[in-house]
């Protein structure tokens, strides 16, 4: 008799260990993905009154939930914006891709507990910088449960690759590996303000608002993901304010229009049709997705957006 209790525990705890969401709270989530389009101005996002140039995100916000006081906290600059989305810590870190967060990421908590595979969770990007959020300096983390990238032509200082192919590697990983926690970047409509070209500025919005309906009707089509899937958009920064240095073609300060930002959260375990107005960062976006996951993640200055969640 305890041999078969032995055995019985045995298989319990190797089943166990294959189960994203051991959760208390019975979540439903068993997949994130987070979208960021890069550097948009509130002004020109939820902000704007008729919503004209995010008519997908603006369809998707009657299903889910719209943070209206969203912000970035720390630097609004592309690197220290999404350091602080995947470790849930505000960090000073090289804008240029050649320093590595100080904190792991989430990603690397998730591998770590669920002993998952490398293919499990994914870092893409237009830009090639952003592929040293795989990895951490924290001696304890640095090198271990990192996730898979697919950044920019061909890695880290291959130079930035058109969104285009982001969204088809994007699609591609999906199909093949069927991962169940991804980060994917779109450098526009940023790269296009840094030409200082501001029709390719609302081309970039509007193409990236494109891409993130048509990932979310993809999700929906395909049955692992749909049910169990909630996805998060956001911004890395906004812009300077008209009047402020040069307009939209830079960023970097601490004017409201590179701080403020949003956040669009849908899927079964957040509240649908619903605006939420409570100060919330970008920190707080990991401490969310662990809360949903049943991830332990204790190095995090966030805070679980409480008031979203059904």
């Amino acid at each position: 008799m305890r041999n078969l209790f032995l055995i019985f525990v045995f298989f319990s705890c190797s089943c166990a260990r294959d189960v994203p969401v051991p959760n208390p709270m019975a979540y439903k989530t068993k997949h994130v993905f987070i979208v960021v389009m890069d550097g948009a101005r509130y002004s020109e996002t939820w902000g704007k009154s008729d919503k004209v140039y995010i008519p997908n995100i603006k369809q998707l916000a009657s299903q889910g939930v719209m943070c209206t006081s969203f912000f970035n906290d720390g630097l609004t600059l592309t690197n220290p914006g999404h350091t602080a989305i995947t470790t849930g810590n505000y960090q000073v870190i090289d804008n240029g891709g050649q320093e590595t967060p100080a904190s792991p990421s989430f990603f690397q908590y998730y591998r770590s507990q669920y002993s998952k595979a490398a293919t499990d969770a994914w870092v893409i990007s237009s830009k090639d910088k952003l592929e040293v959020l795989s990895d951490c300096l924290d001696p304890e983390w640095a090198g271990k449960h990192k996730p898979r990238t697919d950044c920019g032509v061909n890695g880290l200082n291959t130079g930035y690759r058109e969104d285009s192919a982001t969204y088809h590697h994007l699609i591609d990983t999906i199909t093949k590996y069927h991962p169940h926690m991804v980060i994917v970047n779109f450098k526009q409509p940023d790269a296009a303000g840094h030409a200082n070209n501001w029709p390719d500025y609302i081309k970039g919005t509007q193409k990236t608002d494109e891409y993130i309906g048509a990932l979310w009707r993809f999700l929906q089509k395909d049955s692992l993901y749909a049910g169990t899937t909630n996805m998060f958009v956001t911004n890395d920064h906004g812009r300077h304010l008209d009047g402020v240095y040069d307009g939209f073609v830079s960023h970097g300060c601490n004017c409201e229009g590179c701080r403020q930002i949003f956040l669009l959260g849908i899927g079964p375990d957040l509240k649908t049709n619903y605006i939420e107005t409570e100060h919330y960062s970008l920190i707080d976006i990991p401490s969310t997705i662990c809360k949903l996951m049943g991830i332990n993640m204790p190095d995090t200055q966030g805070k679980v957006m409480t008031t979203i969640l059904k």
